[in-house]
């Protein structure tokens, strides 16, 4: 069996944890920032898991994390 290939921007936006689920970070935290009240900025820094729903394609994109 030839090896899988990972995707590379997968492997650029999502890490493993131990307990198998796939953390990320927020979307719109790039530009545009003087219209998002501080707080909103704030909470966009930390980082989430990705949907349960998804993680069956990410362990496809990324089957070697």
């Amino acid at each position: 069996m030839p090896k899988i290939k990972t995707h590379s921007g997968a492997k650029k936006r999502f890490t493993k944890t131990k307990s198998g689920l796939f953390k990320r970070g927020h979307t719109n935290r790039r530009h545009i920032l003087n219209k998002k009240d501080t707080k909103r900025k704030r909470h966009l820094r930390k980082a989430t898991f990705a949907s349960e729903a998804n993680a069956p394609a990410l362990k496809l994109l990324v089957p070697y994390l």
